[in-house]
């Protein structure tokens, strides 16, 4: 795995700087693939799909109340088994609202530094890995953290997203 040296772009900066505010030790890296999908971030970090974070932005159908899933990249959320879990069934925002609430463009929302604040759950799964990578703000940033320490830091809950 190779990494590009220049300095991090605006948005990767803001990751950067909300995990220290966090209390999160993690380390940006801008890539030199691109890391938009959760096959090709696994590609670009050389790890299993089921190790990347997908952060997977929701409304309330009802309430419009924005819910931001973190899933693990092999899985694919079942809708009506989280709207269970929530009370409420889900819309799925344009990618518009979804910069609008998070400040960042679809393919690189990483899982905290949201301008706005979201009710964060957690995919189970990711507490299966001691390290996990997620979106740090662009298209090509990362970072890798412990699951564990993440969900605590953002204080998600822990559910079943399949």
């Amino acid at each position: 795995m190779t990494e590009r040296s220049a300095p991090l772009e605006p948005s990767a900066a803001r990751v950067q700087e909300a995990a220290r505010g966090l209390g999160l030790a993690i380390a940006v890296r801008d890539m030199p693939a691109s890391t938009r999908t959760a096959e090709e971030a696994a590609a670009a970090c050389g790890v299993g799909v089921g190790q990347i974070v997908k952060s997977l932005v929701f409304t309330g159908a009802q309430s419009g109340r924005p819910y931001l899933l973190l899933v693990s990249g092999k899985n694919r959320v079942n809708e009506k088994g989280v709207a269970a879990h929530l009370g409420e069934t889900l819309a799925r925002p344009d990618a518009a609202a979804v910069r609008a609430l998070t400040g960042f463009a679809i393919g690189g929302i990483p899982p905290f530094g949201h301008a706005t604040p979201l009710a964060t759950y957690m995919d189970e799964e990711l507490l299966s890995f001691d390290i996990v990578w997620a979106a740090a703000g662009t298209p090509r940033a990362v970072f890798c953290v412990d699951p564990k320490t993440l969900c605590a830091a953002v204080k998600a809950t822990v559910i079943g997203v399949t």
